[in-house]
């Protein structure tokens, strides 16, 4: 059995071994610790270069192998190694993953990496292990490189202190906007879709001319995303501006499509362009998945003819349907439309993380290629300043040949005496002596005067320019506007790929109203409401409700024949109108299910009316106490399950009747057994309010109301099921809020006026 062995004693003591910390502010410093290091060296991109630790190292380890765009390929095994083993202390396939990335045309804008075997596809296929891949570098890449061995960027020794590597690369390619990025940190994270590249010139010139530039100006220039796959934008102008100036929104992306003629009246839908990041194979068994629910019921049938171009058939179920009614269906139910998220959250200067707006991540971006001017000028100058003080050296050499050769030839130290016989530099000294035999010939003063007075003009050139900022800002539009010639809209890679679509040609409310319709299939249910709640829809139109079973003490109160894509309409005792899918009811097995689970009925109140959504109705509400208007039925449909309160009534009061308006005078009978008819035209139409008095009352309170044609008489229906009608009315017309006379003879002892219970 092991022994439990302590540590040995150290000269401190027993206890000396071991150091007591507070476990609290162990965790949050190591926590803290791990946050930032999660932020700054993996997760966010510099905003200078847009890129982060693990592309920036991909970058640099494949210039250091030389796999230019005019070089051989090398196998990716090769350069993963490279980078892990020399910069990047993380596993190969995550640095392999991010060099894939880096060459798939369809997940970045501007391939950094030209790949050469499989490299994955847009169904979402992996690319072949690193063995069998191989890779170089793209022009773009390069010219984010350029310039590095000129003292552009600053460098720092690599995690085991054996290399450097760049802090930032020159960057002369937007390449934050161009290419986007995304990534997860801790508290925070970037979301930034890809753009593009002449665009980004454009407004990035705009910003060189006039660094105060609004963000509604940039938008002229960069109109949004250009995602590499395509697609259409239908964003509105106002949140593309909106976005662009708080850092943080999101875009919306339709699948670009079309229709092509099958003769004979038949058609079919075609996808050419699907949104950025989703993977066609995903997209189309979410489709056939939908279809077999029966969620698509415009679509009889998807089929994949995609071969190196996307071209997905939609079939419709008949010749009839709408093609935009189908894809407004396949737009709300799949990722055929989706939104990608912004937010620009980037590290500023490569140490602070912050949200930009459009105009600080170019302001940003210029002013890193400004700083990449100054020093590649000053790192010039400095060659320069070198090579005129050898070329001094050489034309001493020249003009006095002999005599070095006879100092070099006989002299101990003739580095020593070159520099005391003709005065000359150490650096000169040097060059002389290290210059070969065959060089002597070259030694022609012309030639060594040509070249020190070309240098020289160049040297006051650099100068004037690193002294001048007017003149710098001009030298790094001239190399945006190459950028931009390279990368123009004229160019494969540079035209736009995602077009900006016409706001004004989505779908209004009632094509979207027509669109849920169409969602669903249209079937007879007969709706049922029981005295306590209970709710449920039998299949077709029941003619007989005697037959309906309830639970013990449960009757009928409300029987409607609707479709199933009608909206059910309930009016509660608080004055709330509630909303509720014919479509989502519980079937008829059973005894459905309580009402209050689906809408939030006060738990002191009742359903008083239910009947069937009609938008071009309108219906007089009224309370127990007298008071009530007219509302458009189409302001009163609830969107949420809290309802919509329409009438305002307070306790002991409550909302009693909802009838449809359909007539030119109104008929009020209260708990007092008293009728006043007065016209229609006296009652207000509002949306919400307590309404106008309809009748006064000394006692009790309203008991039923009716709209009817004064031409067709005042009819009721009595307990046993009879209708009255009454012509002469003249001795119960009055005024709107009179008490009224007792009714005429034979009406309901129940002072209603009666309805059928069958409705809708």
């Amino acid at each position: 059995m092991a022994k439990n062995t302590p540590p040995p004693p150290t000269e401190g003591g027993p206890e000396s071994g071991i150091e007591p910390i507070d476990l609290r502010q162990a965790l949050e410093e190591r926590y803290l610790s791990y946050a930032l290091s999660t932020i700054m060296h993996r997760a966010l991109p510099d905003v200078r270069d847009g890129l982060k630790p693990v592309h920036r190292r991909l970058l640099f380890a494949m210039r250091l192998l030389k796999l230019d765009p005019n070089a051989g390929f090398k196998k990716c095994a090769r350069v993963v190694g490279d980078v892990m083993g020399k910069f990047h202390p993380h596993g190969d396939q995550a640095i392999y993953d991010a060099m894939v990335r880096l060459a798939q045309d369809f997940s970045v804008r501007y391939p950094l990496v030209e790949g050469q075997g499989n490299f994955g596809n847009i169904d979402g296929d992996n690319a072949a292990a690193m063995r069998y891949t191989e890779a170089r570098l793209t022009a773009v890449a390069q010219l984010l490189l350029d310039g590095i061995d000129e003292d552009a960027v600053d460098f720092r020794e690599t995690y085991d202190g054996e290399e450097s590597e760049p802090v930032v690369l020159p960057g002369a390619f937007p390449n934050l906007l161009a290419n986007g990025s995304s990534g997860i940190a801790v508290g925070m994270a970037t979301s930034i879709p890809p753009h593009n590249a002449a665009e980004l010139c454009d407004a990035a010139l705009h910003m060189i001319q006039f660094p105060n530039a609004s963000v509604e100006t940039l938008v002229k220039k960069v109109k949004g995303p250009d995602f590499p796959t395509g697609g259409v934008l239908v964003e509105s102008h106002q949140s593309i501006v909106e976005s662009y100036r708080t850092g943080r929104g999101s875009f919306r992306v339709r699948a670009k499509w079309h229709t092509e003629d099958q003769g004979r009246g038949t058609w079919i839908a075609v996808v050419t362009e699907i949104p950025y990041l989703v993977p066609k194979s995903r997209l189309i068994e979410k489709i056939a998945e939908l279809l077999t629910a029966r969620k698509l019921p415009l679509l009889a049938d998807i089929h994949d003819e995609s071969a190196e171009d996307i071209r997905i058939v939609l079939e419709p179920k008949s010749r009839t349907v709408d093609p935009a009614l189908l894809m407004e269906s396949l737009f709300k139910l799949t990722d055929l439309e989706n939104r990608f998220p912004l937010n620009m959250n980037v590290l500023s200067a490569g140490r602070v993380p912050m949200v930009h707006s459009l105009a600080d991540v170019l302001r940003e971006w210029l002013n890193h290629r400004r700083d990449v001017l100054i020093r590649r000028s000053n790192h010039r100058l400095a060659k320069i300043a070198h090579r005129l003080e050898v070329l001094g050296g050489y034309l001493v050499a020249y003009l006095n040949l002999d005599e070095v050769i006879r100092i070099i030839r006989e002299e101990d130290e003739p580095k020593t005496e070159l520099m005391r016989a003709f005065k000359l530099t150490d650096v000169q000294a040097e060059a002389i002596l290290n210059m070969r035999l065959r060089s002597l010939r070259k030694l022609e003063e012309m030639e060594i005067r040509t070249e020190h007075e070309a240098l020289s003009k160049e040297q006051a050139e650099l100068r004037d320019l690193v002294a001048d900022d007017d003149k710098q800002w001009a030298t790094v539009g001239e190399q945006i506007k190459d950028v931009r010639k390279t990368f123009g809209p004229d160019t494969a890679l540079g035209r736009r790929r995602t077009e900006i679509g016409d706001v004004g040609a989505l779908p209004s409310a009632d094509a979207l109203e027509e669109l849920k319709e169409a969602l669903i299939e249209k079937e007879p249910v007969t709706v049922v409401l029981s005295e306590k709640g209970w709710i449920r829809a039998l299949k077709g139109h029941q003619g007989d409700t005697a037959g309906l079973q309830f639970k013990s003490g449960d009757r009928l109160k409300f029987a409607l024949h609707a479709q199933t894509t009608d909206k059910i309409l309930l009016f509660a005792t608080d004055g709330r109108f509630f909303t509720l899918g014919a479509d989502k009811l519980p079937g008829g097995r059973g005894h459905g299910e309580p009402v209050r689970l689906m809408v939030d009925v006060g738990e002191n109140h009742d359903i008083v009316a239910a009947f069937v959504h009609d938008p071009a109705r309108r219906l007089l509400v009224a309370a127990t106490d007298g008071r009530g208007f007219v509302v458009p039925e189409a302001e009163i449909v609830a969107n949420t399950r809290k309802g919509k309160q329409v009438l305002n009534v307070k306790a002991p009061d409550e909302a009693r009747v909802c009838v449809p308006v359909s007539g030119d005078m109104v008929a009020v009978i209260g708990e007092n057994r008293k009728l006043i008819l007065f016209p229609l035209t006296e009652i207000p139409e509002m949306t919400r309010g307590k309404g106008v008095r309809l009748q006064r009352y000394r006692d009790g309170g309203l008991s039923d109301v009716k709209v009817f044609t004064l031409a067709d008489g005042l009819s009721w229906i009595d307990s046993s099921g009879r209708t009255w009608t009454v012509m002469d009315l003249d001795e119960w017309r009055g005024a709107r809020a009179q008490a009224g006379r007792l009714p005429p003879k034979g009406f309901p002892k129940t002072n209603k006026f009666g309805r059928a219970v069958l409705g809708g």
